[in-house]
């Protein structure tokens, strides 16, 4: 049942625009495993700006 929550909740998330920020910390160990990562709020505060400030989130922040 926990995993089915958590699934839903992402899916939730990313109807709304919110992005992952799991998601995102593996994206960024993959790219560069030696990189700085933001905190979650930075991280949200970022995908804020993003998306209400006209730019376009399919760039990779790496």
């Amino acid at each position: 049942m926990a995993e089915w929550w958590q699934a839903w909740v992402k899916t939730a998330r990313l109807m709304v625009g919110v992005k992952d920020y799991d998601a995102y910390l593996l994206s960024r160990r993959r790219c560069n495993p030696d990189a700085k990562v933001m905190s979650r709020e930075a991280f949200f505060r970022y995908c804020q700006d993003e998306r209400y400030g006209g730019k376009s989130m399919k760039k990779c922040p790496c």
